[in-house]
Order: structure tokens, then C-alpha cells, then sequence
């Protein structure tokens, strides 16, 4: 695991789904992304349509669903 990996569970190589909450959109597709408190990691929201607040699954560094509040 990398130095972002956090309680076993990396977003870029786990086999599951990490729900994360959309901090800021970026360009290109992109936003930052709260893993756990104080942790923010940048991955493709390209898929979805996210917004800052948004709650998205995230496997391999690609939001595949956004959840409903």
C-alpha cells in the first residue's frame, strides 16, 4: 500500500468502492476529494456529476456513483 492508504483500504488499487466527499472541482474532469479528516487525494469525478459536498464511491481513483443524502 502507498502512504495514502489509510485503514487498509487504498482508493487507487482496492478491490471496493471508497465513499469520499467532493472538497473542490478541478479541471479536466478532476476534483479533490476528503478520504478521512485532514486527508485529501485528487481523482476523476468524469463519470459522475459531482459537486463540492457531494458523497462519491471511488474505486482506482475513478468516482463511480454518487450517493444520495
Amino acid at each position: 500500500m502507498t502512504e495514502s492508504c489509510h485503514d487498509g483500504v487504498c482508493v487507487t488499487c482496492s478491490d471496493v468502492a471508497v465513499p469520499v466527499r467532493v472538497v473542490r472541482l478541478l479541471e479536466d474532469g478532476m476534483a479533490l476529494v476528503e478520504t478521512e479528516p485532514g486527508t485529501q487525494e485528487e481523482v476523476s469525478v468524469a463519470l459522475v456529476d459531482a459537486r463540492p459536498g457531494d458523497v462519491v464511491l471511488v474505486h482506482a481513483k475513478e468516482a463511480i456513483a454518487r450517493r444520495n443524502p
